[in-house]
């Protein structure tokens, strides 16, 4: 999992050296010699674009920045938003978005449980999920009927909070590995029990090990077609909201 970790971690920071690549080099160097006249004691990382022209994301001591103008003269400190419908994301979330983007579209559709769009299919949602979890089940009972009725594809994917082999595991692979793995869940939800069936090869502990990848803490939680991660419980309406689909 470290080494998975790692990779996106590689991922992000190869992004962010392909956006200092794309910045003209006297415009860095004049940033970078005014921040450090300013500034000696700080250490400051390469001269990113931003989606603001003029304005560039500097690192400095390693995990944190600044807002900075093209000559250097004027310093933004705190975080920039872009704004969404229903809601406001994190400039410094964007290249990390790019790639969950990337790593939910390479699950295999067979892999997840999904519930479909009831007419024609106008999105997707993924959901990590854990079957012992109230605003799961919450979600499951109250907002997915109303996303599937208004075109949203709904795909679950597997993540029991207590950890692999415990039992909420055991419930949910055997959801998975179910002949129909939608009533299975669905029961789960409704604190129904199911037949213990934990199959060989089910893919619960690779969607668990995902979700720690693009940075799922807690369930339910949400991820965008665009690879924005929301965490916890959302209603339908606003939900569609976000999605272009209010």
């Amino acid at each position: 999992m470290l080494k998975k970790m790692a990779c996106l971690a590689l991922a992000i920071f190869l992004m962010s050296a392909t956006q200092a690549a794309d910045v003209p080099t006297d415009v860095s160097a004049a940033i970078i010699a005014k921040l450090k006249a300013a500034r000696p004691d700080m250490q400051f990382g390469a001269v990113e674009s931003s989606p603001i022209d003029g304005l560039y994301v500097v690192r400095i001591n390693g995990t944190q920045f600044l807002y900075v103008s093209a000559d250097g003269e004027y310093i933004v400190a705190g975080e920039m938003y872009q704004s969404r419908p229903g809601m406001f994301v994190p400039v410094k979330d964007l290249a990390a978005a790019e790639i969950r983007k990337k790593m939910m579209s390479a699950v295999a559709t067979k892999d997840m449980i999904i519930f479909p769009a009831v007419d024609k299919r106008r999105g997707a949602l993924y959901v990590f999920t854990d079957v012992d979890c109230g605003y799961c089940r919450k979600l499951h009972l109250e907002s997915v009927p109303e996303l599937n009725m208004a075109g949203v594809e709904v795909r679950y994917l597997a993540y029991p909070r207590a950890g692999i082999g415990s039992p909420s595991y055991k419930k949910i692979a055997s959801a998975w590995c179910a002949d129909d793995p939608q009533a299975a869940l669905t029961d789960l939800k409704n604190s129904k029990p199911v037949p213990e069936n934990v199959c060989d090869n089910n893919p619960v502990a690779a969607q668990f090990e995902l979700g720690h990848q693009v940075g799922v803490n807690g369930t339910p939680a949400l991820v965008l077609e665009d690879g924005t991660l929301l965490p916890g419980y959302r209603p339908a309406p606003e939900l569609l909201k976000m999605m272009g689909l209010d």
